[in-house]
């Protein structure tokens, strides 16, 4: 086949993944020239990205009072009261959040750990290097479940920013078939899913579910659900684990969750925290420009770490996490490991003392599943022995502080334990700079799981990380113009983002990519297609 019958097939059969209707793949006006915002000061483009933050919490307000959140909250109780199991499921990042969610559980509720789960699209492995291509499909979600063998008195939360991931359906819908009940969280009119897609209407009309749609508009950066979507995502499904927690230890949460999120804010707006912010993207910036690498030390808040590097691998097309035994993909640029622990240990840690839940799947089952052949003859590696090949923990490695401009940073909320700074600092000793970062926020409110901790960290980190990229050129207004094109949502938002920085339609759009794609230069497909349609015009 040649690049024009792949533009054709994608333009006109693959439409299920044609998302530009739906609000969290939009622009946002109100970030439309963060690219410049950043140009002029690093705290103008914080404070910039900060505003679309408010968005959530007037979300917030709207879903706290509403029959459904109480009915989440009232269902997580009752489950886990009975001896049965809450199981969160999510792709991509919010995938990354279930994990988080369970770990969070597991720590809080140690008489409960087992009784919260998640699922995350392509197992564990996937919390710290991007699986992408398996959200395309239902069916792994489905073998998901069965392999976590629920049963009807069960729970599902299932979490998917756009509300449209394949893989995260298929969970609804095999467990439902069971006799299930399911709760679906989602960042996008109700009704505009349900009447554009097929799989979201199945899920929306079926009764065994109970929607919460959490619109709260365009995202900061053009399709980057891994902010306000995972956000909104994140304090709802865990307010309602605490509520759910302190029910069962008969001390009822008191908080209102709505106006503690509103002082998170205000604290992460301060001038005080803008200016921490803006110190540590300048310092990341100029460390990347000199070809260096960061490495972030942490221990309680390595998940929260994790989740962010990861998700900058397909957002910006960095390199991702590797094996200790991979010499052949290129050191990432961003890495986290915790000084106290070996890797095994540290991972175990991270998840809430849990041991690791990959997938062990074999070519057979990608054959009995009806996958591509792609995938059969190219099964990925995402097993448990893979995943402990990730050096997260304190072995040696001199990977990390080889170009001689490589930094190291320890990261912490509250006051740091001597033994995890010593480690820390002791690890730094090879780096050619040490810094030290605390969690940049006043006092938060308290409860039994942290969620206002874990909410301001996520915040902070998805500004720094965002922050440092735009600084480095790769966003271009408020579009990810160097996004990695590695499933069919992701190869639709390349298509519309050409379209609007390059002032063509649709159509010309999904040619000249696909042409790029056929015809690859090493240079970013996104911009090598930008960079010949403005050539050419």
């Amino acid at each position: 086949m040649s690049y024009l019958d792949d533009a054709r097939h994608f333009e006109f059969d693959e439409t299920p993944f044609h998302l530009g209707f739906l609000p969290t793949e939009q622009s946002n006006e109100l970030t439309r020239f963060l690219d410049k915002e950043f140009a002029a000061s690093t705290s103008d483009g914080i404070r910039n990205l900060q505003k679309v933050d408010r968005n959530v919490l007037a979300m917030t307000g709207r879903i706290f009072a509403s029959p459904e959140f109480a009915a989440l909250c009232d269902c997580i109780t009752a489950t886990v009261k009975s001896g049965n199991k809450v199981v969160f499921s999510g792709c991509g990042a919010t995938g990354r959040l279930s994990i988080l969610l369970e770990s969070m559980w597991r720590t809080g509720c140690p008489e409960y750990a087992d009784q919260v789960k998640s699922i995350m699209t392509g197992g564990d492995y996937a919390l710290v290097k991007s699986v992408e291509s398996f959200e395309d499909y239902a069916v792994f979600g489905a073998r998901q479940v069965q392999e976590m063998q629920m049963v009807p008195g069960d729970l599902l939360v299932a979490i998917t920013e756009g509300g449209e991931t394949s893989s995260v359906l298929g969970t609804v819908r095999e467990f439902t078939s069971y006799g299930g009940k399911a709760f679906l969280l989602f960042n996008n009119p109700a009704h505009l899913l349900r009447e554009h897609l097929k799989r979201c209407k199945e899920a929306i009309d079926n009764p065994a579910v109970t929607v919460l749609d959490l619109s709260c508009g365009p995202m900061a950066l053009a399709g980057s659900t891994r902010m306000q979507a995972t956000t909104s995502e994140q304090i709802v499904a865990s307010a309602a684990l605490e509520i759910a927690a302190g029910r069962l230890y008969g001390r009822e949460a008191k908080n209102d969750f709505a106006a503690d999120f509103a002082k998170v804010l205000e604290n992460l707006e301060s001038d005080a925290t803008v200016a921490k912010l803006a110190e540590q993207i300048d310092f990341e910036a100029d460390i990347y420009r000199k070809n260096g690498r960061v490495t972030y030390f942490a221990d309680l808040y390595m998940l929260d770490l994790f989740t962010d590097t990861t998700e900058r691998s397909p957002t910006f097309m960095l390199p991702g996490f590797r094996r200790i035994d991979d010499d052949t993909m290129p050191e990432p640029w961003a890495f986290v490991r915790n000084p106290l622990l070996p890797a095994a240990d540290a991972m175990k840690r991270a998840l809430g003392n849990r041991e690791m839940r990959c997938l062990n799947w074999q070519p057979s089952d990608y054959i009995a599943m009806q996958v591509p052949d792609s995938i059969v003859n190219n099964p990925p590696k995402i097993t448990a022995a893979d995943l402990a090949k990730i050096p997260v923990g304190n072995e040696e490695l001199p990977s990390r502080y080889a170009t001689g401009n490589d930094a190291a940073v320890l990261f912490y909320y509250g006051q740091a334990p001597e033994d995890l700074k010593n480690a820390a600092a002791k690890e730094a000793e090879n780096f050619s700079c040490f810094k030290v970062m605390d969690a940049f926020c006043g006092e938060l409110p308290a409860t039994r799981l942290n969620i206002f901790e874990r909410i301001a960290v996520k915040l902070q980190w998805n500004t720094i990380s965002t922050g440092t990229m735009v600084c480095l050129g790769r966003v271009t207004g408020n579009w990810m113009s160097f996004v990695a094109i590695s499933n069919k949502k992701l190869i639709d938002r390349a298509i519309r983002l050409i379209s609007e920085l390059g002032n063509v339609d649709y159509h010309t759009a999904c040619v000249e990519l696909f042409r790029t794609i056929a015809e690859p230069s090493g240079i970013p497909a996104v911009q090598q297609t930008l960079a010949r349609i403005k050539g050419e015009k």
